[in-house]
């Protein structure tokens, strides 16, 4: 479980970056094409910035799906991850072939056709996120770590949708939605590569317990030490909870 640490968070997003264009370009020689999973976020603004200037990556044989997004929220709100991905992502590389979920839609219906979109064929890679609660995805504590299916709607807890207030998406906990739909986390853990990036000293408890700590649904991220080939990206901030014995600067 190979743990890099960088002295920023533009550092962590630029090294997370040129790790994913260098397995996007191999997944496409191989293979003729590759499937990701995108997460969004703040945490994840540097190394999106990064890989869409990252030059040499065929973005016409990626196909991308949707880690999650708010159930009732429109795609012209600030907060709304599809618009997050259409501007930070989908757009700057002239990306084809994308699943985003409507969370305006039948929440049910949703999660039924993007899953079986998404079943239809392995993940190659998922670049996700850990949230300040250690959520992976929208899975809040305690997460289900049993469910097969592919995405869930789930109801976000109050440790979840401040950390949306924190980071300016939206004015007060009362406008942040309760629900969304989430990838689950068995299905995160299909992926066969996994990439997680976690800048920034508010996630340093989340760090500790999930990459330290014991592996359980109340640190969802934890399961991530049960993944064959995962690597995190942290900043100094983000690591500053951890052993340094156990994990050296890269």
């Amino acid at each position: 479980m190979p743990v890099k640490i960088f002295d920023s968070s533009v550092a962590a997003g630029q090294a997370a970056a040129a790790q994913a264009a260098e397995t996007l370009r191999q997944l496409i020689a191989a293979n003729g094409l590759a499937r990701i999973i995108a997460a969004t976020g703040a945490s994840q603004f540097h190394f999106l910035e990064a890989l869409t200037r990252t030059p040499g990556i065929d973005w016409a044989k990626i196909e991308m799906f949707h880690l999650d997004e708010y159930a009732g929220l429109p795609v012209t709100h600030p907060a709304s991850f599809r618009k997050y991905l259409l501007e930070r992502l989908i757009r700057p590389t002239g990306l084809k072939n994308f699943h985003l979920l409507d969370g305006e839609g039948d929440l049910a219906q949703v999660c039924r056709e993007t899953g079986a979109a998404l079943n239809a064929a392995p993940i190659d890679v998922a670049f996700v996120g850990i949230g300040e609660n250690g959520h992976l995805a929208f899975n809040d504590p305690p997460a289900d770590f049993t469910t097969e299916e592919p995405y869930l709607v789930v109801k976000l807890d109050e440790a979840c949708r401040q950390q949306q207030v924190g980071e300016g998406w939206f004015p007060n906990l009362a406008a942040v939605p309760q629900q969304a739909i989430s990838m689950s986390i068995r299905q995160i853990l299909k992926a066969k590569k996994i990439q997680c990036l976690v800048p920034d000293e508010r996630k340093a408890a989340a760090v500790k317990a999930c990459l330290e700590g014991p592996v359980t649904p109340l640190a969802p991220a934890s399961i991530l030490q049960t993944h064959p080939n995962v690597t995190f990206f942290l900043d100094r901030a983000s690591a500053s909870l951890l052993n340094p014995a156990k994990h050296p600067p890269a």
